[in-house]
């Protein structure tokens, strides 16, 4: 019997991201040496992280564990699940699975960053089985906003873990693609020991609409404008591109793809066959200016008005392809993320400055969520009817509302655990336990800087956006310590110095004198003379002005 147990071990999950905060997905299995990864994404910055690109992962675990990585698994392809993964991929290479749209979407992101798949990855098909070392992994098709999600049984030697990935349950697919509600009720019958299930919309009672239903709004929109056509949407809604090249066709219009990682998706989507263009709508932009107005469909990114996306540009007139012209029709089909507000409402009011109308909010019928509202989450949890319950994907309140329909659904609140980032979950047959944490958090990525922009940083940029600079230049002569030059003051983002000449010259005096000061006691080492500066002008300016700009003393030897 001791042998069985030492045999047998636990099994632990640790979310590196995804928990406490929607984005960064990525979330460890781990038996004995063996590690599975499951999901790599990106969140995008908030505001405080002024200058930041992208969010990804803390990867220090699976670094600091590297020879007991056995493979990542994808559940699909949006960003916030595989966004992370050149950057994972540089610190270790490990074999990919997911679903042919899902490996596609990440060969083209993979080769953008000048690198390959990595030896020994390859695609799968819902309903396919690979084994991972310890874990067996099997897909199973699952309905979201994208093509080819998968949710995924992994059968381990404690029990089979489910992890949902993103789904909703739509009755009436795009593309066809069922929810295979059979394999979930016959996982639930044969004993699943966990599940981890995506708590996105926690919060919203009822049912997510099924995605055709914004098809036959999309239909009519198309069928009755009577100028330009310009839709946003998520780059890599499928579904939702279909509907409209659907409805282009049907109402004798072309359609032309502007932005880059729409253009990326709809090519690959186009090339493995998940994306059809029957009625051969889809042109270049040179090519759409040919066609009429009431005849120019223009698919765009941009929905939740991201500075440097096509539709952003395109509403400050900043686009070198298209112009909005008076009488030309917008549809943003994307509810704004949280956050995201503000830059929407600023991207609209820019849009109708120049005559444009649009369409958007959630009463315009144009935006169906890819993620299960409360009943279909109660559905999930009683099909597969797991013995332990965690709630993942999500922010905390969220996670905090769907154990609560975990226990709703008859599951006891002691085998429901709730943790963030970096919480090891740990499970044996019959117990789960929280058993501590791992390192975890966020590495900002600005520019071709990984991980070299911290709090520190941070709180740098917030200080200069906020109250400006001062550069105070002195020159010393190195043999006496005798004030050469200056002290001259610099300020950028502070005052102009012009208008306050008068503030200026006084804290130029303040310098002065504690530099004097300084060196009438013999003081000659540079970093006392600076913080003597820093510490005396901070007072004086905050005294006058109630800022505190960033002061930057520098004393040159003669």
């Amino acid at each position: 019997m001791a042998r069985g147990r030492v045999r047998q071990g636990k099994l632990q999950v640790i979310p590196l991201g995804g928990l406490g905060e929607i984005g960064k997905n990525c979330t460890v299995l781990q038996y004995q040496d063996e590690i599975l990864v499951i999901d790599c994404g990106l969140s995008f910055p908030d505001e405080e992280m002024l200058g930041v690109d992208i969010v990804i992962p803390d990867f220090t675990y699976l670094v600091e564990n590297r020879q007991k990585v056995r493979a990542l698994v994808v559940t699909h392809g949006h960003e916030d699940h595989i966004g992370g993964i050149p950057y994972l991929l540089r610190q270790l290479q490990v074999p990919i699975y997911g679903t042919r749209l899902t490996m596609g979407l990440i060969e083209g992101k993979l080769q953008e960053a000048g690198m390959k798949l990595p030896q020994g990855s390859r695609w799968v098909r819902a309903g396919e089985t690979v084994k991972i070392g310890a874990f067996t992994v099997e897909f199973i098709r699952i309905t979201h906003s994208i093509p080819d999600a998968c949710a995924l049984a992994i059968r381990t030697p404690v029990g089979t873990v489910v992890h949902t990935g993103d789904y909703k349950f739509d009755q009436t697919p795009v593309d066809g693609e069922f929810a295979d509600y059979r394999r979930l009720s016959e996982l639930g019958e044969q004993g699943v020991l966990v599940l981890l299930a995506d708590s996105t919309n926690a919060e919203r009672p009822g049912y997510t609409p099924s995605e055709r239903v914004v098809g036959t709004r999309i239909d009519e929109i198309f069928r009755n404008a009577r100028g330009r056509i310009l839709m946003a949407t998520f780059a890599s809604n499928v579904h939702r591109l279909q509907q409209a090249l659907d409805s282009a066709a049907r109402w004798k219009k072309k359609v032309a793809v502007v932005g880059r990682s729409m253009e990326n998706t709809v090519e690959v989507a186009l090339k493995l066959g998940y994306l059809r263009d029957p009625g051969k709508v889809l042109v270049g932009l040179d090519e759409l200016r040919r066609y009429p107005a009431h005849q120019q469909v223009i698919l765009t990114t941009g929905s939740q008005g991201e500075p440097m996306s096509a539709l952003t540009r395109i509403s400050t007139n900043e686009h070198k392809g298209v112009e909005i012209q008076p009488g030309d029709l917008v549809v943003l089909a994307a509810n704004p993320i949280p956050g995201n507000e503000k830059s929407v409402a600023r991207t609209i009011n820019n849009l109708y400055r120049r005559g444009a109308e649009v369409v958007y909010g959630p009463e315009a019928g144009v935006h169906a969520s890819g993620h299960a509202s409360q009943e279909e989450m109660k559905l999930m949890i009683n099909l597969v009817r797991p013995k332990f319950f965690v709630p993942v994907h999500g922010e905390y309140r969220m996670l905090v509302h769907h154990s609560r329909l975990a226990q709703a659904c008859g599951i006891p609140s002691e085998n429901i655990l709730i943790g963030e980032n970096g919480t090891v979950f740990e499970f044996t047959r019959n117990s789960a336990t929280i058993a501590g944490k791992v390192t975890s958090g966020q590495v900002l990525v600005d520019g071709l800087g990984v991980g070299d922009v911290g709090n520190i940083v941070l709180r740098d940029r917030k200080q200069l956006s906020q109250d400006g600079i001062l550069i105070v230049v002195v020159a010393l002569e190195k043999e006496t310590g005798v004030i050469l030059g200056g002290p001259d003051i610099v300020s950028r983002g502070f005052v102009y110095v012009r208008e306050s000449e008068k503030l200026m010259e006084e804290a130029r005096e303040k310098v002065k004198q504690v530099l004097l000061d300084a060196l009438g006691r013999g003081t000659t080492e540079w970093a006392v003379l600076k913080s003597n500066v820093r510490d005396v002008l901070s007072k004086y300016l905050y005294d006058k002005t109630r800022r505190r700009p960033m002061i930057l003393p520098i004393i040159m030897e003669v």
